[in-house]
C-alpha cells in the first residue's frame, strides 16, 4: 500500500505543479469538438431522439476518458528515457504491481478531472446531463483499461517516437470511430460489427445512457471491466519484462 500511494501521489504532485496548464489544454480539444460539430454542424438536428449536442457530450466525455488516461504513456516513456526516475522506481522496494495500480490510479484521476471540466463546458452550452454512479462507473472503467494500456506499452515501446505512432495508429482512430460523434447503428452491419469490437464503442454507449438518465447495458460495462483486467494483467506483465 505504502508503494502504491508513493507512485500516485508522485504523479499526483506533478499533476498540481503543472495544473493550469493541464487544465487549459484538457478544455481545448473538447471546446473545439462543442463550438464545430455541435453548434455549426449540429445545430438543430436531433439523434436517437435527443439534440445533437445532448447526444455528443457524453460521447466527448467517454473519448476524453480515453485519451486523457492514456497520456500518461507520454509521461513514462519519458520517465523511463529520459529523466531517470524509472531506474529509481526500478531500485526501490516497490513492485510491478504497486507500480502499475500507482500509475493506472494516477491515469483514472486525470481522467476524471478531464470529464468534470467537459461537463461543466457542457453547462456553458446549455447542455444537461445527469453524472449519476452508472455515468462515474463507466467512465472509471475505461479510464482504468487505457491507463494500464498505456502503462504497459509504454514498457514495450523503444523510443518517444514510437509511443507517438501508437497514439496515431491506435487512440486517434478509435476516438473517431467508436461512436463519439456519431450513432454506430446508423452504420451498415459490415462496419458496425468490427466497431463493436472497440471498448470505446461500448464506453460511448453506456455513458451516453448514463446520461441521459437511462441504465447502460450491462454487457457494455463487463466488456469494459473485461478490458481493463486484460489491460491491467499485460501491464503487470511489460513491467516485469522492463526491469530484466
Amino acid at each position: 500500500m505504502a508503494a502504491f500511494l508513493a507512485i500516485y501521489l508522485r504523479e499526483m504532485l506533478l499533476l498540481r505543479r503543472r495544473f493550469k496548464r493541464v487544465l487549459a489544454a484538457m478544455a481545448v480539444s473538447p471546446l473545439l469538438y462543442l463550438l464545430t460539430f455541435g453548434l455549426a454542424l449540429g445545430g438543430g438536428l436531433t439523434v436517437d431522439g435527443v439534440d445533437y449536442l445532448h447526444f455528443l457530450l457524453p460521447g466527448l466525455a467517454a473519448m476524453a476518458s480515453m485519451t486523457q488516461s492514456f497520456a500518461l504513456a507520454s509521461e513514462i516513456n519519458i520517465a523511463r528515457f529520459y529523466s531517470g526516475v524509472f531506474e529509481e522506481i526500478q531500485a526501490s522496494p516497490a513492485g510491478r504491481l504497486p507500480y502499475v495500480l500507482g500509475e493506472t490510479a494516477a491515469g483514472v484521476t486525470r481522467a476524471v478531472l478531464a470529464v468534470a471540466l467537459i461537463l461543466l463546458l457542457g453547462l456553458v452550452f446549455g447542455v444537461r446531463v445527469y453524472p449519476g454512479g452508472w455515468f462515474w462507473l463507466a467512465i472509471c472503467l475505461n479510464a482504468a483499461a487505457f491507463a494500464a494500456l498505456a502503462v504497459g506499452l509504454a514498457m514495450v515501446v523503444r523510443s518517444h517516437a514510437d509511443q507517438a505512432l501508437l497514439g496515431n495508429f491506435v487512440i486517434t482512430p478509435m476516438a473517431f470511430l467508436g461512436g463519439t460523434f456519431f450513432p454506430l447503428d446508423a452504420l451498415p452491419d459490415w462496419l458496425r460489427s468490427p466497431l463493436m469490437l472497440l471498448p470505446l464503442s461500448h464506453a460511448s454507449r453506456a455513458v451516453r445512457a448514463a446520461a441521459l438518465g437511462n441504465a447502460p447495458d450491462p454487457a457494455g460495462l463487463l466488456i469494459l471491466l473485461a478490458f481493463a483486467v486484460v489491460c491491467f494483467a499485460f501491464a503487470v506483465h511489460a513491467v516485469g519484462l522492463a526491469r530484466d
